[in-house]
């Protein structure tokens, strides 16, 4: 039976120091497992077990995909519903496990990784602004009269009856408008 792993487990720190060429990072539970994030805010791998032992996935986009197979490295998938899915996340090379200096030019595929995937998400992924570079551009929005929420919109149901609604309070009106003959 699989042990729950913790942001503080000695694997996930383990696995923290790993990805030390792309600067320090912290655990946070994240799909049942953990997620490995920078400090600017990019989650550059998970520490999950899916029924072989507590592995590290990095990720992986297009561009480092071939790099991973070409390694032997599995790609994460999960079932859900019975339905087999897949994330952007291989296994970590076996030979990379064991030293940070190994495990250098895969911690900084995948930091590349997760940043282009931010990128074409268009809002840089985990790495978001933070509250004080946000303020200027809601700011900006504001004056701009940008709304947050599109506006609302009247339940269709209910639209041929406020739409006839409507008709006979402007026939009404029409009528009181009109001089007596």
């Amino acid at each position: 039976m699989p042990t729950a792993l913790t942001a503080d487990s000695e694997f996930a720190q383990y696995c923290c120091e790993l990805l030390a060429a792309i600067g320090p990072c912290h655990a946070l539970r994240m799909f049942g497992g953990l997620g490995l994030r920078t400090a600017d805010g990019l989650n550059v791998a998970l520490v999950t077990d899916l029924g072989e032992g507590d592995t590290l996935w990095l990720k992986a986009d297009a561009q480092a995909r071939a790099d991973f197979e070409a390694q032997g490295c599995r790609r994460f998938t999960y079932a859900m519903k019975g339905v087999p899915r897949s994330m952007g996340y291989y296994s970590a090379p076996a030979p990379a496990i064991e030293s940070p200096a190994l495990m250098a030019p895969w911690a900084q595929r995948a930091g590349l990784g997760a940043a282009r995937a931010g990128r074409q998400r268009g809002q840089g992924g985990q790495a978001q602004l933070s509250r004080q570079e946000a303020a200027p551009l809601k700011l900006k929005r504001r004056r701009l009269g940008a709304r947050s929420k599109p506006p609302r919109r009247r339940c269709s149901a209910f639209a041929p009856a406020a739409d006839a609604a409507h008709a006979g309070h402007a026939q009404q009106q029409s009528q009181r408008d009109q001089p007596d003959a």
